[in-house]
């Protein structure tokens, strides 16, 4: 007999339309079926699973709210795909995720020592680095749908409109699981001592703050930000766990130029270590803008590309493009 937790979560995918994780869901259990020794029911989900299935149309028009009353998008749900092994994270950080994970998948047993998983998680760092990746690989680890708040349609010009939408984004995660993410937190969380915010924001910030203290533990809640010390103290204490994802170093600025070249079969004719010498102290985001436009342009030129040529020339144009920014900023500042 298959796991209880494997079967509801087979009928929720399965109901939800969810044809991705309904698969990862069936060949988990087709795989402990064959472990028990269940030979013949393996080998019948499996030819199941090999069967080409009909999508069913949907809605596409927009990640509405749906409670049929029409209310605007207020978040970009997305199926999750990045996996939490594929980054490079600090250990504490990768261990506390892991830790969230068991939580949450082992819930019932938790609860039966009066203890609920931890579901709010703060994630703080400079830009580029790996805050939205980590949330979304967070989200495709607990078989989970993936939204994005969306600032532009919670912000209202009215009083108490922006409270009002938030009341109900935070009243429909409530009916689902899912992982409910905001990135730039720093937009809605606020200091509320700052003297020059309005007493509006500082009406939303305590709104939003009770709405993450009522989330019930089956929706994971994450914030992401740059600016942490914008952050309404307040704000601190509501998460469970704070996770900060600084700069890569160069050792891991060396893996991942060694990962992006196993994975796509690529060779940069440079060592990884001399790539990740020359991109010490930039951000993952920027040693991957480098990565993709070498490897285009290499594809563009096959045959005759050279792979090292190419390399090399991207890497005279990527550094002198970033002096010559800093020469004009430089420039401007000093004409003021």
């Amino acid at each position: 007999m298959a796991r209880a937790d494997l079967l509801y979560e087979l009928i929720k995918y399965g109901l939800n339309n969810d044809n991705l994780n309904f698969r990862k869901v069936a060949e988990t259990i087709c795989a402990e079926e064959r472990a028990k020794q269940h030979g013949i029911l393996a080998s019948k989900i499996e030819e199941i699973l090999k069967t080409p299935y009909r999508p069913v149309t949907r809605d596409i028009s927009g990640p509405h709210i749906r409670n049929g009353n029409g209310e605007q998008s207020l978040f970009i749900e997305k199926i999750p795909l990045r996996k939490l092994e594929q980054l490079l994270l600090p250990k504490p950080v990768l261990d506390s995720c892991r830790d969230v994970i068991e939580e949450q998948t082992r819930a019932d047993l938790l609860r039966t020592y009066g203890l609920e998983p931890r579901n709010k998680i703060l994630l703080v760092g400079p830009p580029g680095n790996g805050k939205t990746s980590l949330a979304e690989a967070l989200a495709e680890a607990l078989m989970l749908p993936f939204l994005t708040v969306k600032y532009e349609s919670i912000v209202g010009a009215y009083l108490g409109e922006t409270a009002a939408r938030l009341g109900k984004l935070f009243d429909y995660a409530k009916t689902r699981q899912c992982v409910l993410f905001f990135d730039e937190f720093e937009t809605l969380g606020k200091e509320r001592g700052d003297t020059h915010e309005t007493g509006e924001i500082k009406r939303v910030v305590s709104s939003l703050l009770l709405q993450i203290d009522a989330l019930p533990s089956y929706v994971i809640v994450i914030a992401a930000t740059n600016h942490d010390a914008l952050l309404d103290r307040a704000a601190w204490r509501r998460f469970q766990l704070r996770l900060s994802l600084p700069k890569p170093s160069r050792r891991e600025l060396e893996m991942w130029f060694a990962q992006f070249e196993k994975h796509t079969g690529f060779d940069f004719g440079l060592e990884p270590s001399t790539l990740a010498k020359k991109f010490l102290g930039k951000s993952y985001a920027e040693a991957e803008e480098f990565a993709l436009a070498v490897y285009r342009k290499y594809i563009l030129r096959i045959p005759e590309g050279n792979a090292k040529t190419i390399t090399q020339t991207e890497l005279n144009l990527y550094f002198s493009g970033i002096q010559g920014n800093r020469d004009k900023n430089q420039g401007e500042e000093g004409d003021e």
